[in-house]
Formats: C-alpha cells, structure tokens, sequence
C-alpha cells in the first residue's frame, strides 16, 4: 500500500499488489527444488536406514525454494540498488556506486554491475528520474519505476530484472507479467518530488514512452521492449486485477462470511395436542 506522504495514512495498492492478485502456481517448483536438494545431499547416504534422520533431511529440503527466493530477492536488492547508483552519479546527483560494486563483489555477484555497466555504455543511457514514485487516481493504484530515461532520442521507462543463467549460459527468459508492470508505469497521473512533504507533481514524461524490461544476469544483459500491440490487452488485465483486489478487500472488512446455525426445532410428537 502507498500513502501520499511518509507517515501518512496508506490508500492505494502498489503494482506489484494488483498483479499478484492472479495466483500462480509453484507447488511444482518448489517440490523439484526440495527433491533436487534432498538428492545431492552428502548426508543421504548415511540416513538410509535412519527414518528420524532421513525425515530430518527431508524437512530441511522442504525450505529450499522459500531459502532460494530470498537469496534472489536479495540479490535482486543489490543489483537493482547497484543500477539506481549509476543513474544517480550520471544525474549528478548524490551517490553510493563505489559501496553498491563493494556490496555485489561481496557476494561474488560482480558480474552484474560489468554486465549493466557494458550495456549502459552500448546504449547510451541518459537517465531522467531514477526509483520514481508515481500514482495513478483514476484506477487508484502507485508503484515505483526503476528508471526512467532516455535511450536514441525516446523517453523510455525501463524495469530491471535481475535474472539467473540458463544451461547454455544464456540470460533467463523474463515473465510476460512485466508488461503489466510497465503499462502501469506508462499510466502515472503524478509523480513523487517530497515523500516527507507530500509533494507531487504531474506526470512530466508524456504518454507515449518505450516500454523496456531490461533482463540483467553475470553473462549478459538484455533489453526487450513491450510490443506496442499487446499493451492494451495487458492494460485491461491489470484494469480486471485492480477490482479483483478492491473486492476481496471488500469482502475480508464485510465480516465473517459463515457462521454455524443450530439444527432446526423438532416436530412436536404426534398427538401431543390431543392430549392437553
């Protein structure tokens, strides 16, 4: 949820909220990633024979996807921090590029920030606003753009996308999921200038931008660009997931939606009237 201010009260969902409205399915990938780690694990061996032991290694490959999500999510956290850098010394702006290449050195992770660096140079990036809050009234919804900028003479709003590598050391392939991140983004009414004072202004970069998913991994670097053709139909999908949050919102505040009635009253005994 968004607030118009630090400290003020949150009104809108962000949008990556409204995507994640549409339920994807991972139980599959989490059952190859626990199976996976249970197999290669030197201890199994051992354990055949044990059911207490054999049950103690399976229950630790049970985390194995949630383990690996977050070691993404932060990766994702440094590369994304990594490239925000970059556009801020290249703004002029106060920066930290030297501790965020420290940070993914650290991690033996420096192969992103050669990677973006080589892509940055090849395409001429001239950024324009970097981590932008924007907000959209109509539809009620705000989000922050990794970069806005402009690459051959477009304006163009670009999302990073920290990806692994593939068997072939190729970049993984990015999630048609991004489009609707982007055409959100293309939507902003409003952009942040103060989050401590509440301060926006209109969005400033028009309406038409190229729209980048940029897929950043050790090997290489690869900008893909949302199809002109399919953004109205990613467009109404987002549309339908923004009511699909408001109404589940709606109907967890309605109050509990069963509750246990009694059995119905038994019928008098047959005669019974006679009798009084």
């Amino acid at each position: 949820m968004y607030s118009r201010s630090i400290g003020g009260t949150p009104e809108v969902p962000s949008i990556t909220t409204v995507i994640g409205q549409e339920h994807k399915d991972l139980t599959g990938w989490a059952g190859h990633m626990a199976s996976a780690e249970l197999a290669g694990d030197a201890r199994l061996a051992s354990a055949v024979g044990s059911p207490a032991e054999l049950l103690r290694l399976a229950r630790q490959a049970s985390s194995a996807a949630e383990r690996f999500r977050d070691a993404a999510a932060a990766r994702g956290d440094r590369v994304h921090h990594y490239a925000e850098q970059v556009a801020l010394e290249s703004l002029g702006l106060r920066h930290g590029v030297g501790e965020a290449r420290a940070a993914l050195a650290e991690h033996r992770e420096s192969g992103f920030a050669d990677r973006f660096d080589e892509w940055w140079q090849l395409y001429g990036v001239t950024p324009l606003a970097a981590e932008v809050t924007v907000w959209n009234h109509t539809l009620g919804y705000a989000g922050t753009l990794d970069l806005v900028a402009d690459i051959g003479g477009r304006t163009c709003i670009i999302d990073f996308k920290t990806k692994g590598l593939t068997r072939d050391g190729r970049s993984k392939p990015l999630s048609d999921s991004v489009v609707m991140q982007l055409v959100a983004g293309m939507q902003a009414e409003e952009m942040l200038l103060d989050a401590r004072s509440g301060e926006w202004k209109p969005w400033p970069y028009g309406t038409d931008p190229v729209l980048l998913a940029v897929a950043v991994s050790e090997a290489e670097v690869v900008p893909n660009q949302a199809s002109p053709a399919v953004l109205k139909a990613h467009w109404h999908k987002f549309w339908a997931l923004r009511q699909v949050w408001e109404h589940s919102r709606a109907t967890e505040s309605a109050g509990t939606a069963l509750r246990p009635i009694a059995p119905p009253p038994l019928p008098a005994p047959a005669g019974a009237d006679a009798e009084q």
